[in-house]
C-alpha cells in the first residue's frame, strides 16, 4: 500500500492510502504543485472531472483547494472502493466515484459540462486521443473549460479541436503534462 499527500488547501498535509495496482501511477507532488499553481484561480467553485482517477490525487487536491464538485472515474473495483473510503475519511460529500470504464462513460452524452477536466490515462495503452475525442464529441467540455493532460514524455500531444491551444506545459524525466484552453 502506498500513499499520496495533499499538498495545498484546507486538507493540506493529509495522507491517503493508495493501492499498489498495476499501472497505477499517482501524479507526483511536484507535478501537482505546478498544475495547481497554474489553476489557482480556476479551481475554487469548479466542477471537476477526473477521467482516469487512479489514486484520486488530482481530485482530492482540487477539492482541498475549493472545487465545488469532483467526479472520479475508476475502472478497478478495489481502487474505486479505496477512493470512496478516502472521501469518507476526509469527510467530503461533494464528490462521487463512478466505478466504470472511462471510455464507455465518455461515450455517453454529457449531463453537464465540466470546468476542469483531468486526463491522465494509464501509460502505454493509447487512451489519450480517444478520450479527448469523446470529451469534445459528447459535450463534457465547453470553450470556457480547462483541460489538463498528462502522458508519456516522448509522445506528441493529442489533436484537439480548432481553437484549443496549450496554455502551459512542462515535463519531468518520464512525464509530459500540460494545461489546454480555448483561445478566441
Amino acid at each position: 500500500m502506498g500513499e499520496v499527500r495533499i499538498i495545498g488547501g484546507d486538507l493540506r498535509g493529509r495522507k491517503l492510502p493508495v493501492l499498489n495496482a498495476e499501472g497505477l501511477r499517482p501524479t507526483s507532488d511536484r507535478v501537482r504543485e505546478t498544475l495547481f499553481n497554474w489553476l489557482q484561480f480556476e479551481i475554487p467553485g469548479a466542477n471537476c472531472l477526473d477521467v482516469f482517477s487512479g489514486s484520486g490525487a488530482l481530485s482530492f487536491e482540487a477539492l482541498s483547494r475549493g472545487a465545488k464538485h469532483a467526479t472520479l472515474l475508476e475502472l478497478d473495483s478495489a481502487n474505486a472502493k479505496q477512493l470512496k473510503q478516502n472521501l469518507q475519511q476526509l469527510k467530503l460529500d461533494n464528490a462521487q466515484v463512478e466505478q466504470v470504464d472511462s471510455l464507455q462513460w465518455l461515450a455517453q452524452p454529457a449531463n453537464s459540462h465540466y470546468d476542469v477536466v483531468f486526463l491522465d490515462p494509464p501509460f502505454h495503452k493509447n487512451f489519450m486521443q480517444n478520450s479527448v475525442d469523446l470529451l469534445f464529441k459528447n459535450g463534457y467540455v465547453n470553450n470556457q473549460a480547462w483541460l489538463y493532460l498528462e502522458q508519456e514524455k516522448q509522445l506528441d500531444w493529442p489533436v484537439l479541436p480548432d481553437g484549443w491551444e496549450c496554455h502551459r506545459e512542462k515535463s519531468t524525466s518520464q512525464v509530459r503534462f500540460g494545461l489546454f484552453k480555448y483561445k478566441e
